[in-house]
């Protein structure tokens, strides 16, 4: 696997997550009515393998099963990039430390509980305070936290072990956020799918996040993302075919 591919397999990931995270109130209430099954409303919801528990043994709701799998499925996915990741290339301390840590989070066994995503993230803040402090907090954080890692492990390589350097905010422009915003960031080396639509000249062109990393060329000019991610025509000219 090469690094193209790296990036477009953990986008489609998060396109999947990101609906996951549309769901997130069916999520918790699958949990809810798994978790009074099983007899088990005490303990927090910690580890993978105790979702996978309640959806083999306590799950009747076809609902709250597709919800459940959808999360599993996310985590196996995110395991199975893991592993692949470790042969892009040798890394150091630094890419090492970060796939160790996602593969340590991805445990079937870990415990979740002490984990919370923090922001731009607001899963936890969709939870009541009991359900953030004493129940969900941790597995509603796993995603996140883990897929933030991995863009962070897509940066760090691409600045330090391809053959021309990657700077994703240009020289000196570098910010204490630019690993938290790796996914906008990488769009600068992969713009080339979201310019098959002609626009009209002056207007703004609004691409997907998914069509960005997906692409191949980069911008001549350096891109400057706004709230809504625009990009103007005139510095995408040429760029098109």
């Amino acid at each position: 696997m090469n690094m193209n591919e790296v990036v477009e397999s953990l986008t489609k990931i998060e396109q999947n997550y990101k609906l996951f995270q549309q769901q997130q109130f069916s999520f918790i209430r699958a949990l809810e009515r798994t978790r009074e099954e099983a007899h088990d409303m005490f303990r927090p919801v910690s580890s993978i393998v105790q979702v996978q528990c309640y959806k083999d043994h306590h799950c009747y709701n076809s609902t709250d099963r597709r919800i459940l799998n959808m999360f599993i499925s996310i985590c196996n996915d995110l395991r199975s990039l893991c592993q692949k990741m470790e042969t892009v290339h040798p890394g150091d301390s630094v890419t090492n430390g970060l796939l160790e840590k996602c593969k340590v989070l991805l445990n079937d066994s870990n415990d979740l509980a002490a984990i919370r995503a923090t922001y731009p993230h607001r899963v936890v803040n969709y939870l009541s305070l009991e359900e953030a402090r004493h129940r969900y907090g941790g597995v509603v954080s796993l995603l996140p936290i883990v897929i933030d890692n991995m863009w962070e492990w897509i940066t760090y390589s691409k600045r330090n072990f391809l053959p021309n350097g990657w700077d994703p905010v240009g020289k000196g422009q570098e910010t204490s956020k630019s690993y938290r915003n790796t996914r906008y960031h990488v769009c600068y080396h992969y713009v080339r799918e979201s310019l098959k639509t002609p626009t009209k000249p002056g207007c703004h062109l609004q691409p997907t996040l998914y069509s960005l990393l997906h692409a191949e060329s980069a911008l001549t000019q350096p891109l400057k993302f706004t709230s809504t991610l625009r990009v103007r025509t005139d510095q995408l000219k040429g760029h098109g075919e």
